[in-house]
């Protein structure tokens, strides 16, 4: 029997990993299409319907292109950082609520934010060996943006938790059958998704590929498949975290129609955001996170507790 449950959750790993890269690569159709005509002009549409199969048709153009790599590099560790950026990206699904007991634990939340974490550590590495100038920057940039951001995300992360008292994703799922809580903390639910902008690198925070000065920042020596398994795994991430945001403050159930309805309403989102705002400016962003958000998290953090405790003396 033990035997079996390992094949199992082998099965149930091996199906969630590819239910993640095809819906991975169905993202980045959406967003060539969205951005194509935000631009006024048509995204992919040549190849087959629609240009539905250009994901596939860019994954086997990028992975059977001649290999090369920079000869001054650090070339072991050039190779593992994309592979272990990739690892950790994907890792962060086994948090996923699905019906497996191996995708369902207790400590969900605690689980999620050890291992977007590590996370930073393969863009620097990826920029550290390069030994690329515009890599490097690109690295250290991410790196300082990361950290920067992580605070206020924890903190206000920190604030649901203490609102529902468990570490459990599902938890949040129960606890938002009457009412979302977005609708409860409005203004968190705002400072989470700007902080997830920044923490994923996303426009208007990509700083870490910032083409107009660092041609293409922190990947910039990276090609075919290093260059794949980074954008692969930087996806991931993001679509992880928009499944967050919907289970934060959209009551997020994954066996309902209306929760994928969210989720792409927030990936259209993201998008359109990409489309619309320029890229902002480096020291604004990091004032940002230290001189508004951050302030303005602890002040809610601290008002949730003593309404927590509050309560707690009524009813107790």
């Amino acid at each position: 029997m033990y035997i079996l449950d390992i094949i199992l959750r082998f099965i149930l790993i091996v199906i969630v990993v590819i239910a993640v890269l095809v819906g991975l690569a169905f993202l980045t159709l959406l967003e060539r299409k969205v951005l194509g005509y935000i631009q006024i002009r048509k995204g992919p549409n040549k190849v087959g319907f629609l240009g539905l199969p250009q994901p596939f048709s860019d994954a086997i153009k990028l992975f059977t292109k001649e290999q090369t790599y920079p000869l001054i590099s650090n070339f072991k560790i050039y190779y593992i950082a994309p592979v272990f950026s990739l690892f950790f990206s994907l890792l962060l699904w086994m948090c996923v609520p699905l019906i497996s007991e191996m995708f369902n634990f207790s400590f969900g939340f605690l689980f999620f934010l050890c291992c977007s974490r590590i996370g930073v550590y393969s863009i620097i590495i990826a920029g550290w060996s390069s030994n690329s100038n515009y890599a490097m920057l690109g690295g250290v940039r991410a790196v300082a943006q990361t950290i920067s951001y992580e605070v206020s995300l924890f903190i206000i992360l920190l604030s649901f938790l203490i609102l529902t008292l468990n570490l459990s994703i599902v938890d949040f799922i129960i606890y938002q059958n009457l009412i979302w809580f977005i609708i409860l903390v409005f203004p968190l639910s705002i400072i989470w998704i700007v902080s997830c902008l920044a923490e994923t690198n996303r426009t208007p925070f990509d700083f870490a590929e910032g083409e107009s000065e660092l041609v293409s920042g922190f990947n910039v020596e990276y090609r075919r498949g290093g260059f794949s398994l980074i954008f692969i795994a930087e996806y991931s991430r993001i679509l992880f975290i928009r499944i967050i945001c919907c289970i934060l403050f959209l009551g997020g159930d994954f066996f309902n129609l209306f929760f994928f309805l969210k989720l792409t309403f927030i990936a259209f989102l993201w998008i359109w955001v990409r489309g619309t705002l320029p890229r902002y400016r480096y020291d604004k962003l990091i004032y940002l996170c230290w001189k508004s958000y951050l302030p303005v998290s602890l002040n809610f953090l601290i008002f949730y507790f003593g309404f927590k405790l509050f309560l707690f003396i009524i009813f107790i």
